[in-house]
């Protein structure tokens, strides 16, 4: 087990779990990291819409 992580499971589309795995590859970083950085990146942009919205 990694240190400061924690797993758990989701159930995606077949389609996308491919093309996740395919972009990490691509990206040439572990496939938690990816979906790491990418939950990460949308959590972020929905903040900022949120401070956005209460201007």
């Amino acid at each position: 087990m990694v240190a400061g992580k924690q797993q758990f499971n989701i159930w995606l589309p077949p389609d996308l779990v491919k093309r996740v795995k395919h972009a990490s590859v691509d990206a040439e970083v572990s496939l938690s990291v990816f979906v790491e950085e990418a939950i990460e990146g949308h959590l972020a942009r929905l903040a900022d819409d949120d401070e956005g919205s209460s201007s």
